[in-house]
């Protein structure tokens, strides 16, 4: 049995994974919208162009609920480098936050917060734990509002740090 060498390894300062039960109710409530979609455009006999809508429609949502599941078996971690998931990407690199919102009306997740950032990165969606559009970054979904809220007082902290030593 070999073990790793974790020397190489940044310090994980906070972590956000996927609550299992608002993991398995969202995963629950996605399949079955999509099994009853389909159920019923199989089952009954709605015009062709009804029938067709609920097929894709329900096809849809069995696949966000399939992208789901494979999006939150993963977790956020954050780093002095800046905010990573598990499954290798770098979601936002620390020199690249301007701001963290975590405000009731801004505009995040559920249970999270975004990210505003100085330079836009590319867009992409990880079903229930974050979302990245233009400059701005949601961290959250099904996750704990506390990991959630504990991660964004540390990048504040670290914003914070920065701005001291570079002003």
């Amino acid at each position: 049995m070999t073990t790793q060498d974790t020397s190489d390894l940044p310090e994980v300062l906070a972590t956000i994974t996927a609550s299992p039960m608002r993991r398995l109710f969202g995963l629950a409530t996605l399949f079955v919208l999509g099994g009853v979609l389909i159920y019923v455009a199989l089952t009954t006999a709605p015009a062709l162009h009804w029938r067709v809508f609920l097929l894709v429609f329900g096809g849809l949502v069995l696949w966000l609920a399939d992208a789901t599941r494979r999006a939150t078996e993963h977790r956020i971690e954050l780093t002095h480098q800046g905010i990573r998931s598990t499954s290798g990407e770098m979601i936002v690199p620390l020199n690249n936050i301007a701001a963290i919102k975590v405000g009731m009306f801004d505009l995040k997740p559920s249970n999270g917060f975004t990210v505003h950032l100085k330079k836009p990165r590319l867009r992409k969606w990880q079903p229930g734990l974050w979302w990245a559009f233009g400059r701005r970054v949601g961290i959250g979904g099904v996750t704990p509002g506390s990991e959630a809220k504990s991660m964004a007082q540390i990048i504040e902290a670290l914003l914070a740090e920065r701005s001291q030593t570079e002003g």
